[in-house]
């Protein structure tokens, strides 16, 4: 049977080679704790906050690369955070997290300075996604890998501009979809579960349902097997995997 320990990403560090710090600010601990619990596995050095009083001290005394910044919160909200770390001179790269429906939050972040945001409930591999994203674009950090693509014979995937090819043919994936050919592709020729899989494309709080799963990897075969030879297989009553063709 196959381990469970699954292939790290290419590390980003700073240039003098120490971790990357990185604010994480929600007023919910489980959810700040799991965000957290995310970026260290990336290697990053972490601190908590779950207010906007702590999230300015923490600010100041920890000199954040990245900040995951909740809106809604009950004494500063996250704009106001955003306004008052902007009004000192900080342009430390902020994504937002907000409610599902909140558009106008959405809005009012990037119009206040944000970077980015996530919509609750979010996709971990997608949030970590993003923060690299913003980490990159910053300047401030080096990667120990240059080459941001996978390959998996024809099929190329590059983590940085989001683009996917199987040969010439280019292919047009939605948020969910990359993610997951993403942890296909990381893992090659890895018979991967449903519950695996739920775990590290889907949010947290979920559910549970496997027939999500069924149902996107049908999407990525209507997109990629048509093109050629068929990558994607089933393994009956165990999962899925993504192989070269022979």
């Amino acid at each position: 049977m196959a381990d469970d320990t699954l292939p790290e990403s290419p590390r980003l560090t700073r240039p003098d080679g120490s971790p990357i710090r990185a604010l994480v600010v929600d007023d919910e601990a489980s959810l700040a704790d799991l965000v957290s619990m995310a970026l260290r596995y990336e290697g990053w050095d972490v601190r908590t906050a779950h207010s906007g009083a702590e999230a300015l001290q923490h600010g100041r005394e920890f000199s954040p690369d990245i900040v995951v910044l909740d809106i809604m919160m009950p004494d500063l909200d996250g704009l106001e955070v955003l306004r008052r770390l902007r009004a000192q001179g900080d342009d430390v790269p902020v994504l937002f997290l907000t409610a599902k429906d909140a558009v106008d939050d959405r809005v009012a972040g990037l119009t206040a300075g944000g970077d980015d945001y996530v919509t609750k409930p979010f996709s971990l591999e997608e949030l970590v996604a993003r923060l690299r994203g913003l980490i990159r674009r910053s300047t401030l950090v080096v990667s120990e890998r240059g080459d941001p693509e996978i390959r998996v014979g024809d099929l190329v995937l590059n983590e940085e501009s989001y683009e996917v090819h199987r040969g010439e043919t280019e292919i047009e994936l939605t948020a969910t979809e990359f993610e997951l050919l993403r942890y296909l592709m990381r893992n090659p020729r890895r018979v991967l579960s449903k519950a695996q899989i739920l775990d590290r494309v889907w949010s947290y709080d979920f559910g549970g349902r496997s027939s999500i799963v069924e149902i996107y990897i049908s999407y990525l075969r209507k997109k990629i097997d048509t093109i050629g030879a068929p990558m994607i297989h089933t393994v009956r009553g165990v999962g899925y995997m993504i192989k070269p063709v022979s």
